[in-house]
């Protein structure tokens, strides 16, 4: 019962920040509209894998090196601002396909490249790479016991996919889907635009 205030802290902490609109978010959105309900739980299960790599990194201290080395940080700023702008070009180039409403199975991705879409969308993200440093260097005290760290981590990664996994549902409603295949082209243009935006803040942030 100790820690429970600061399970409570970070829990509250990083679901705002997960419902936050980002590269994550826009991602997910993006499969659930554009392929099935399938293929944005698994995207959903790649970022949750991907917040796992994070969660190591800071407990191995590997965090406190990118925040001190800059030259690190860089590298992994521009390697993620260039796979979101990338993957904002593909969607833009994306064309429009029918959905079959009954079975929620349109066009599809096979089960491994939506995971790991999800999951280097997140890696590579930098304010991912900033959110958990800041989690385990400013909210986590140096001294908690390792199954504090067990629990927290499982917390984390839990929130993740089931925040995103309920966008999945949500945005495969089928009156959502009947709506989307009048506008996707529109849509589509709209959600790469957004992923070369947000690529190109983090590039020149």
């Amino acid at each position: 019962m100790a820690y429970l205030s600061l399970f409570a802290l970070i829990f509250g902490v990083h679901l705002l920040a997960v419902m936050s609109p980002g590269p994550d978010f826009v991602m997910v959105l993006k499969n659930a509209l554009q392929y099935n309900r399938k293929t944005a739980i698994y995207t959903s299960l790649g970022i949750s894998m991907g917040i796992g790599i994070h969660i190591l990194y800071s407990v191995a201290g590997i965090a406190y090196l990118l925040q001190k080395n800059q030259n690190i940080f860089q590298i992994v700023k521009i390697l993620g601002a260039l796979y979101i702008i990338y993957m904002g070009i593909k969607t833009l180039r994306s064309k429009q396909q029918p959905i079959d409403f009954k079975s929620n199975a349109g066009k599809h991705l096979n089960k491994s490249e939506a995971i790991k879409i999800g999951f280097i969308t997140n890696v590579l993200n930098p304010k991912a790479s900033l959110f958990f440093l800041s989690i385990f260097s400013l909210l986590i005290p140096p001294n908690v016991p390792a199954w504090v760290l067990l629990g927290i981590s499982i917390m984390l990664i839990s929130v993740t996919f089931l925040w995103f996994a309920l966008v999945s549902v949500v945005f495969t409603n089928p009156v959502i889907e009947k709506r989307y295949e009048r506008y996707e082209p529109y849509i589509l243009k709209t959600f790469g635009l957004v992923l070369i935006g947000l690529g190109l803040l983090i590039f020149f942030e």
